[in-house]
């Protein structure tokens, strides 16, 4: 609610609290904003209507006044009455007990934040996970649907696995990274996200119990979590995680599935060595543990290739294998893949079939030309020298301005690094400081809950300017912090 699209017009002739007033009373009035909504705070709502703070007191108290909305000390400003109150005898549903009554948990509130503020244009955005605007491949992309091919462009649903022809080119793609598998195991997701929730409904029991790195991604994402699944941390070194502990860790509480992203590893940039690779197949193999690899950054190495996938390594079918667009060519076209044994992908495809009908036919006929074509080839190497000189410009900023609060990791590849601040802090704090000065970060946090020192800064998004302005201004507020 707090991201109101809709801005007075300074240059009407009606007064801009009356502009307001009609504005939140029409969203109550239509049941839009429902019994119980609490109104952002007067500071927030003059930012977000770019008008005085006394612009919006005068606008409130017409609101007040009408009984619509009421102010109570240390619960704030609620919506009191709307339509169905005014006109019925009977009380309007009170939908708050819906919405807390959904299966799906909420994002952590620092999340909600996150995802609210990155629309914002004038905001500095160290921690967000894509590349930039200005490397995604927009005329390309254009021009890919103009050329003539003898691929044939439907605008229909398309079969339930994906497109036979999509499915063919990726597989001709995972052959460059040594996985030889045929298209009927192959599944298109719309994206990695998709993916992760096909596994949790369609291959899991409630209560299983999910091992995957710490820190992880997945402790941002809510999916395993909302499916009543328990998730449960494994400890990472330098090489990747540590393979020793998870035997015992699978006896003792019964683990179902492990997750990893063994390739420029979100958020920390941790590369897993070729020789904890085959170390963790070996364990899981022996403990007949399934490994769900999430491989988005694969491509995203900078000086020398990387060790195979874990997937390349695999004998037994033990491992399910996830890749994106998203991370590489476009997070607009919400194309990923699934790769597994057929009948785990007869299993999800039907599921998938059942909640969307099948990923975007226009994203699947792109996404298959940039492969089939060799534009793929051409554009990842484009983007592995761009990302690469975003790197060194960021590590040469953090040697020049944090050398005295933290220390930090030298990513060969992917988006992050994971910069350790060298004392400890309330990083509730820091983000809101950071956030007033124009600046988003993701802290730690977010990855592991009991993190307090760790912030993941992302060098695909900002500018490299932004990077400059932006973790400088950063340096100065963590040594504020910390006195």
């Amino acid at each position: 609610m707090y991201n109101l699209e809709w801005k007075p017009n300074e240059s009407s002739k009606i007064p801009l609290y009356q502009q307001i007033y009609e504005f939140m009373k029409k969203k109550i009035m239509n049941g839009e904003w429902t019994l119980g909504t609490k109104i952002p705070p007067q500071r927030r709502l003059a930012h977000e209507f770019k008008v005085n703070r006394s612009t919006i007191v005068t606008a409130l108290d017409e609101l007040t006044a009408d009984g619509l909305i009421e102010s109570k000390v240390g619960r704030g400003t609620v919506v009191i009455n709307n339509t169905w109150s005014i006109i019925s005898s009977t009380s309007p549903p009170d939908w708050r007990i819906y919405v807390k009554s959904g299966t799906h948990q909420p994002n952590q509130s620092i999340i909600q934040d996150i995802n609210q503020t990155e629309i914002r244009s004038d905001i500095i955005r160290l921690g967000t996970g894509e590349l930039s605007p200005e490397l995604l491949p927009s005329k390309k992309m254009k021009s890919v649907f103009q050329n003539n091919t003898e691929q044939a462009l439907s605008l229909g649903y398309t079969e339930p696995k994906g497109t036979l022809y999509l499915r063919e080119t990726i597989c001709n793609h995972l052959k460059t990274k040594g996985i030889e598998v045929t298209p009927p195991s192959v599944l298109i997701v719309s994206g990695g996200l998709q993916a992760l929730q096909l596994v949790s409904l369609g291959l899991l029991h409630k209560g299983s119990t999910i091992f995957h790195e710490t820190p992880s991604y997945l402790t941002s994402v809510n999916v395993f979590q909302s499916a009543g699944m328990n998730l449960f941390e494994i400890p990472m070194d330098n090489e990747g995680v540590k393979t020793d502990l998870l035997g015992r860790l699978k006896r003792q509480h019964n683990g179902t599935l492990f997750y990893t992203i063994p390739s420029f590893h979100n958020p920390t940039g941790i590369l897993m060595s070729n020789n904890r690779r085959k170390q963790l197949l070996d364990v899981c193999s022996k403990e007949r543990l399934p490994i769900l690899e999430d491989d988005v950054y694969g491509d995203l190495w900078f000086e020398q290739p990387i060790p195979k996938p874990l997937k390349a390594q695999d004998k037994q079918g033990l491992v399910l294998y996830m890749g994106s667009m998203s991370k590489t060519l476009s997070p607009g076209l919400r194309i990923g893949w699934l790769v597994g044994p057929e009948p785990v992908i007869d299993r999800l495809s039907d599921i998938k079939m059942q909640t969307d009908y099948g990923s975007s036919s226009l994203s699947q006929f792109a996404v298959a030309e940039w492969l089939a074509s060799g534009l793929y080839d051409k554009h990842i190497i484009h983007i592995r020298k761009e990302l690469k000189v975003r790197r060194d410009l960021t590590l040469h900023i953090l040697d020049k301005y944090f050398s005295e609060v933290a220390t930090w990791n030298n990513p060969e590849g992917g988006f992050y690094i994971w910069l350790k601040l060298n004392v400890k802090g309330p990083m509730d704090k820091l983000f809101k400081k950071a956030l007033k000065e124009g600046i988003l970060l993701n802290p730690g946090n977010i990855y592991d809950r009991n993190d307090s020192s760790h912030i993941r800064i992302s060098y695909s998004y900002a500018t490299p300017k932004q990077l400059e302005k932006g973790l400088i201004k950063l340096s100065q507020l963590i040594k504020e912090n910390r006195d």
